[in-house]
């Protein structure tokens, strides 16, 4: 089974992404659930929100403790909520931000941590800082529980018309974006 904890401010779209990413599993085939975990309910107050996905039905039911991957929709939360707790040896790390994991201090994980600037990439496209689907393309990437034309028809059936494709068009963007980053670190390694 793979698990996803997904880590955002209210109003971002935490949920809504992790019910993204659970109907891209639908789309493939697979059994996938995703909930939500507040604590304020107000907007800007951090908030959890949980994905697994399986080939078999999944039964249980209790929060995301153990996670394979995290996504970090706003980086601020980095130094206010301790969002690697739990964080499975080698999983993988995803985080919205301009910068590169070591400006953000992230390069003593053991895992890929991965940063993607989901926030410009949803202005640009939508015209809203929604980095939800966006940050799902680039998660598609870093772990291949989804595959990035999934990912884009559970966008698109999410959001009808011109604002599902525009972040169906992000997504890919952002898939690409990782895609390359990944490309480079192994080119590196390898040197």
């Amino acid at each position: 089974m793979f698990q996803v904890r997904i880590h955002g401010r209210g109003g971002q779209g935490a949920v809504t992404a992790a019910e993204l990413l659970s109907v891209a599993a639908f789309v493939e085939g697979r059994h996938a659930q995703a909930f939500p975990s507040f604590g304020s309910e107000r907007t800007g107050a951090p908030v959890m929100a949980f994905c697994r996905i399986d080939d078999r039905p999944i039964r249980v039911r209790e929060p995301v403790t153990r996670p394979d991957a995290l996504v970090v929709q706003d980086a601020t939360l980095l130094h206010q909520v301790n969002v690697f707790e739990g964080l499975r040896p080698g999983g993988s790390v995803l985080v919205n931000s301009s910068c590169g994991a070591d400006d953000l201090g992230l390069d003593g994980l053991a895992g890929p941590v991965v940063t993607v600037p989901a926030t410009a990439l949803a202005l640009r496209y939508v015209g809203r800082p929604v980095p939800g689907a966006v940050l799902l393309g680039g998660l598609a990437a870093l772990t291949r529980c989804v595959t990035i034309d999934s990912l884009a028809a559970a966008v698109q059936d999410r959001f009808p018309g011109p604002l599902g494709a525009a972040n169906a068009d992000a997504a890919r963007e952002a898939y690409e974006h990782v895609e390359i980053l990944l490309e480079e670190r192994a080119h590196a390694e390898a040197d």
